[in-house]
């Protein structure tokens, strides 16, 4: 069949995007990048126009992705699954080329009008998000696909079912974020934001969808404060952290702040209703710059548990879905008043002290000793709160470089029936390679470790719910789990935690066989 330019609906883009429809299903973002380009997509059946495209999947950079007529693959910018589409091609290498939207010929029915004027591929573009153009419930669809497709293609893993996705509110959910700093002198301007796509140059934002709307409306305000302070120069970020009912600004300041201009961000603080927190040098210099009305919180209500931050502490960007997770993966962990459970790479207790309320006995190990310190106090501070008879569960914490593990340091920190595991980008290797380790030495398998005497008695759990922000690694840990250390995947799903980017985070579900 051919495409007769007559025959559709051309117009360039940018422009104003289609009416909000109804999701469909769509064709899904894979684990495809220019470093990996796939080998499986299928050869186009139609013949097109010179210079057109159709597009035939998403990567996992959010960029469409067609065929030359060739078939060697093609990148595009700001194209979606199934449009047809023209692109100025800008990269040609062997294997793949690379180009950025032009021209819309068919347009994609999950095509939405981007909620920020700051979003799209003109010059200057905020690069924070990737997806604003695509219809939020197809974005979940594309990342649940995304996950499947790691599961099976990296760890040869299929989960038995597929949980329903984590998701919330689209806009204003960005309860964390480090805004870039710089005052342009020619210009005699400020910007505050994130950088442009793919550039380290600042944006000029004046507004931010996804911050609270309270932090979206205080961005030109921020521009007029370090504008108007003498230390402009030198004031190359400002990191926001949003609690419950609490909103801190730690300024990082490269030299002394002069009286004038602490008087300014004292000026700024009552105003605008915020903590400022200082920052001199590395993270471990940052102070409160006065004595708090309140501290800085956030609440998980399903569990009576309030958990006090700094806000360089590690915790979730989006308060309302880390609710709903905490609430889920706990379901799914299904505790037991009678069991006991450990909480890898716990950080402040974000799972620990919500597990606390349904143990016998909790163990949180986490890498860090001033995580470790921070967690014990809030564990103290939740228990001293709890009504009589309704106490937290006994709770150790245990720092611990947990990418370092060994089948020994496993069987020594006992046997625990549930295993909630949360680990950073890099995943849990070294720990689900050590429960490995032990199942293939039971097993008598060549070359397994030795284990040491007096293990006999240790028991793996029989439940894990694993928390992921990378599903690249969650399949990797799963390929152990499931294929040698004698575990099955019974459920695996997405949470929505970052609404218009390519972040996919997931949880899954793993039972002993």
């Amino acid at each position: 069949m051919r495409y007769a330019a007559g025959h559709v609906m051309a117009r360039n883009f940018p422009a104003n995007a289609s009416p909000d429809r109804g999701p469909e299903t769509i064709a899904a973002m894979s684990d495809l990048s220019e470093n990996n380009p796939p080998a499986n997509l299928p050869e186009s059946t139609s013949e097109l126009p010179p210079g057109w495209y159709e597009v035939l999947s998403m990567d996992m950079d959010a960029q469409g992705v067609a065929r030359q007529p060739d078939g060697k693959v093609v990148f595009i910018d700001g194209a979606l699954p199934t449009e047809l589409v023209s692109a100025n091609i800008h990269r040609k290498k062997n294997s793949f080329e690379r180009g950025s939207l032009t021209v819309i010929h068919r347009e994609s029915s999950q095509r939405v009008t981007p909620g920020c004027p700051h979003f799209g591929l003109h010059a200057g573009a905020c690069g924070g998000c990737k997806m604003q153009h695509m219809h939020v419930s197809a974005q979940v669809a594309v990342k649940q696909r995304v996950l499947e497709d790691n599961l099976w293609h990296l760890g040869k893993v299929k989960t038995e079912t597929v949980l329903r996705p984590i998701e919330g509110p689209a806009w204003g959910y960005r309860y964390r974020a480090r805004l870039s700093v710089r005052y342009v002198i020619k210009k005699q301007k400020v910007l505050v934001g994130f950088h442009e796509r793919k550039s380290r140059y600042i944006a000029d934002m004046e507004v931010c969808r996804v911050l609270p709307p309270h932090v979206d409306n205080m961005l030109m305000p921020l521009r007029a404060l370090v504008a108007s302070m003498d230390a402009r120069e030198t004031l190359p970020q400002i990191e926001v952290a949003c609690g419950d009912d609490v909103t801190a600004l730690v300024l990082r300041h490269m030299e002394p702040l002069s009286e004038a201009d602490q008087g300014r961000l004292r000026a700024f603080a009552a105003e605008q209703n915020i903590q400022w927190w200082l920052q001199s040098k590395g993270p471990d210099t940052v102070q409160l710059m006065d004595p708090p009305i309140q501290d800085l919180a956030y609440s998980l209500p399903d569990f009576g548990i309030t958990m006090p931050f700094k806000p360089t502490d590690f915790t979730q960007v989006n308060p309302h879905i880390n609710r709903v997770l905490v609430t889920r993966a706990l379901r799914l962990l299904d505790v037991k008043k009678s069991e006991r459970v450990i909480d890898w790479f716990c950080g402040l207790g974000n799972f620990t002290l919500p597990l606390a309320t349904q143990a016998r006995e909790v163990l949180g190990i986490e890498g860090s000793d001033a995580l470790v310190a921070r967690s014990r106090d809030n564990y103290a501070r939740n228990q001293a709160q709890r009504l009589e008879g309704d106490a937290l569960a006994p709770t150790d914490f245990v720092a611990r470089n947990l990418f370092n593990m060994t089948p020994e340091m496993l069987i020594a920190d006992g046997v625990a029936d549930k295993w909630l595991v949360d680990p950073p980008r890099e995943g849990a290797f070294a720990l689900v390679q050590a429960l490995a380790d032990i199942h293939q030495a039971r097993l008598g398998a060549e070359d397994a470790v030795v284990l040491p005497e007096g293990s006999e008695a240790w028991q793996p759990p029989q439940r894990i719910v694993y928390v992921s922000c990378a599903p690249a690694t969650l399949a990797r840990d799963a390929d152990l789990l499931v294929n040698k250390a004698g575990y099955r995947c019974v459920s695996a799903g997405v949470i929505n935690m970052f609404p218009h980017t390519a972040h996919v985070e997931s949880m899954a579900v793993f039972e002993r066989i």
